[in-house]
């Protein structure tokens, strides 16, 4: 793909008075993988609901795989947060990731039989999930679940990924294993992963670049030039220390200045881990 797989220029968002970020020009390479950090109320996912072309800017543009972004695009996979199904669903993982085909758009899809299975089955594989995927979804586990997302965004074949939160609510082994099958999928297929989070330490050695908004400022660099305590006191306008702590970002700040920007850790009291 020749074109840039995202690009906004001179991209402004607000609701009424309130003006969520403005200004922002960003290019995302195809294969690169960009990390989306900031506190609740940001504007993290509304990004992705713009991209998703689901809402608009209020200012400037922004193109996917270098066209106009609009609903329904059939190069754009999305994973949303991790949500456990409940036990009563009864629909087969298999029929949860043949949704990717056909969610973007009305009516059957132009796929035929033969080629529709042979897509679900090369996405279940790709994630491990062949072997329950007969099953209800209801009676797997969270990650189990999760994975099926993953594969449901990528049947299509996107030249995007967009990722909201899809580590929420899962324990650690799933979130590496999450975030594992994103980066094995950018690495072969050369898809653009844009990836909002609140725990930047799962993916932390995956992310080529950090867009991180506060209070509609933002800055974006690679996670060395942006997770400095410089950096993040600047944007939040009152001190912060950053440490790396066993490979890990801490970032030690006043609660209310850093609430729900990042996981609170128990290491460092009332400060949080990125």
């Amino acid at each position: 793909m020749s074109a840039a797989a995202i690009s906004l220029e001179n991209a402004a968002l607000g609701f009424g008075p309130r003006t969520l970020w403005s200004g922002l020009d960003l290019t995302v390479a195809p294969g690169e993988f960009l990390a989306v950090l900031g506190p609740n109320g940001s504007g993290k996912t509304s990004l992705l609901k713009v991209l998703l072309g689901l809402q608009p800017l209020s200012g400037g543009h922004a193109s996917i795989a270098g066209k106009p972004v609009r609903s329904g695009n059939d190069r754009v996979g999305y994973i949303p947060q991790q949500k456990t199904l409940d036990a009563g669903t009864t629909l087969r993982g298999r029929d949860l990731v043949e949704f990717g085909l056909d969610g973007h758009q009305w009516g059957l899809g132009l796929r035929g039989r033969t080629g529709r299975r042979a897509a679900v089955d090369a996405a279940l594989a790709a994630v491990g999930a062949t072997h329950y995927a007969n099953s209800p979804v209801g009676v797997l586990s969270g990650g189990e679940q999760q994975r099926l997302r993953v594969a449901q965004s990528l049947v299509g074949n996107p030249a995007v990924l967009l990722c909201d939160e899809p580590l929420l609510s899962l324990d650690l082994a799933n979130q590496r294993m999450v975030a594992q099958l994103i980066d094995n999928r950018r690495h072969a297929a050369e898809t653009a992963v844009l990836f909002v989070t609140h725990e930047i330490n799962p993916i932390l050695p995956m992310v080529d670049r950090v867009l991180y908004i506060v209070d509609g400022r933002f800055i974006v660099g690679t996670p060395d030039e942006v997770l400095t305590s410089q950096v993040l006191s600047d944007l939040y306008r009152t001190q912060v220390d950053v440490l790396r702590v066993r490979d890990r970002v801490v970032v030690v700040g006043t609660h209310d200045q850093l609430d729900e920007t990042c996981l609170t850790s128990p290491m460092v009291g009332p400060g949080e881990t990125l």
